[in-house]
């Protein structure tokens, strides 16, 4: 018999017992994880063993949630009690077949024993970018994910937003977010970042936590974020679902899936300047956005023509990059271990407690000024290019992206440092971009796993230096960065900081990696696997190893 699929596969409880329920096209079949109970009475066995049943989908009578069944009999009011102790619980008529041909209705209740169901979204502020990508935003939703979310019974409030930063403002000041279980944006990344940013502050904001300080200890989001993808590039939801598909990413909502994510805040001094969980780039892709965001008018045509310009101008800059590496546990950015769902490395998260421990201990390492103490490495040098990457940034026309091996919420960026080298090295650093080669095996190009760093152009000196030694600039590299008061003098040319398709207004920027700050609809990628079987009695073969 030919093969089929598996649709959906999971652990559920029929009568306190743990089964694993399966579904194909043709075929419902569950059977006792527990060997040593004895045979149900009264079920009928099509695959010959003593704890599966297997039950033909055209000979399902129907389908319901036991809560709606009414108690006439003691077997349905034991399927009563027990949607009360498992408020998610289905139960599934089917034809049993009983001697001289004859048919029979039974039923089999199903509960969802760690209650994941109750993830699911009910109600949703979504926010439609009109005017992003190549403005099918509100198409976009209206035909493909608005029909999905009905269907799944979900609410939404959506927003048209009318100008920058619409969303961004509504959702610090305005929304009442009681109301909600998650907040969705139908753009591409800037909208996004609306998003983010708006969430975030209105989170610090409601717990009088101070985003202008570099060492706060931010609270995190307790709404998930969506993504429908409608922009230029959509590298965010690319890189999180693998896809840049709305209708995949509206599904996603809907089963509540979350994926925690880990954000830098970058601060100038004790001025809060912005938020970033992809990119953060100075030099070439700094150069790029400042010459796209000129030609704005070109669509997302301007992005190659800004590329090139960028490429032949071939730049550097000097400058003193100073960083906190990460612990030895999270890996390192050359180790090819990719992040994917269910992520090990991502799932090796502090506790609450440890967490503040080591923040404090990182305070207590930044003020000391000993080279043995200090746990800071300095580089100086001139750079085509600094990038730090907190994701793969991955896209379709990268699809490895700037840094394979990132994680999402290991509470880390990949630093890359792109020292001077001429056009032709430079040009085969980024083809690298778009193969499988190894981009970071050339000799001017370095690569460090971060919890922290800082960057100070040359010849840029606070007016005040009088609490701070010179060993300390020394070493630190990112001791009092100019203040608001302070003046500082450019004397020779300086690039700017591109953050996740937005430019920040100073170059002598610090950078701090805040741990699973939000989570997203999402679940990462998935590896590609399927799950088959030889014929309706089989659903539980051993699956097909891929790698």
């Amino acid at each position: 018999m030919e093969k089929q699929p598996r649709l959906l596969c999971s652990r559920l409880l029929r009568e306190h017992r743990q089964v694993e329920v399966a579904l194909t096209r043709s075929v419902l079949g569950w059977r006792e994880t527990d060997r040593s109970r004895k045979r149900s009475s009264g079920i009928r066995s099509l695959s010959g063993t003593a704890h599966s049943h297997t039950v033909l989908v055209c000979e399902i009578v129907a389908v319901r949630k036991t809560e709606e069944d009414d108690t006439k009999n003691k077997s349905q009011k034991k399927a009563k009690l027990g949607s009360q102790l498992y408020p998610h619980a289905f139960t599934v008529s089917y034809v049993r077949r009983m001697r001289h041909h004859q048919w029979r209705c039974s039923d089999v209740t199903f509960q969802c024993a760690d209650l994941t169901l109750s993830n699911r979204p009910r109600s949703l502020l979504v926010y439609i970018n009109p005017f992003g990508g190549k403005r099918h935003g509100t198409r976009i939703y209206e035909q493909k994910v608005a029909p999905l979310f009905r269907r799944a019974c979900i609410s939404a409030d959506v927003i048209v937003t009318e100008r920058a930063n619409h969303a961004r403002d509504h959702l610090k000041t305005e929304a009442n977010l009681d109301k909600y279980d998650g907040v969705v944006c139908v753009g591409g990344d800037g909208m996004f970042g609306e998003i983010l940013h708006g969430l975030v502050t209105r989170t610090q904001t409601d717990h009088d936590v101070d985003q202008n300080q570099p060492d706060a200890e931010l609270v995190p989001c307790s709404l998930r974020i969506g993504i429908i993808p409608a922009g230029s590039t959509d590298c965010i939801c690319f890189a999180t679902v693998g896809t840049s598909d709305p209708v995949t990413s509206a599904l996603h909502i809907i089963v509540g899936d979350s994926q925690p994510m880990d954000v830098c805040s970058a601060h100038h001094g004790d001025v809060f300047l912005r938020y970033s969980v992809s990119l953060l780039g100075y030099g070439f892709y700094g150069d790029l956005l400042t010459y796209s965001e000129r030609k704005r008018w070109l669509g997302p045509a301007r992005y190659d023509l800004s590329g090139v310009k960028t490429f032949l101008s071939h730049k550097c800059y000097k400058g003193t990059v100073s960083f906190l590496p990460a612990e030895d546990d999270v890996g390192n950015p050359r180790d090819k271990l990719l992040c994917r769902s269910g992520c090990q490395v991502c799932q090796r998260k502090t506790s609450s407690n440890d967490k503040r421990r080591e923040m404090s201990a990182e305070k207590e390492k930044s003020a000391k000024v000993s080279d043995d103490d200090s746990g800071w490495g300095v580089i100086r040098g001139k750079f085509i290019t600094i990038n730090a990457a907190s994701m793969s940034c991955a896209c379709p026309r990268s699809p490895k992206g700037l840094s394979p091996s990132a994680h999402l919420a290991d509470g880390t960026t990949d630093l890359i440092l792109v020292r001077k080298c001429s056009r032709l090295d430079f040009f085969r650093h980024l083809v690298r971009h778009t193969n499988k080669d190894d981009q970071f095996d050339h000799s001017f190009v370095e690569v460090y796993r971060v919890k922290s760093f800082c960057f100070l152009p040359p010849d840029q000196e606070p007016v005040s230096l009088e609490d701070l030694s010179e060993t300390q600039l020394e070493k630190t590299g990112c001791g009092p960065i100019c203040s608001a008061q302070t003046t500082c003098d450019y004397s020779k040319a300086h690039s700017s900081w591109s953050c996740d398709g937005e430019i920040l207004p100073h170059a002598a920027i610090q950078v701090s990696v805040q741990c699973q700050l939000i989570r997203l609809f999402a679940r990462g990628i998935e590896e590609q696997q399927q799950c088959v079987f030889e014929d309706p009695c089989t659903l539980w073969a051993p699956e097909p190893n891929t790698h």
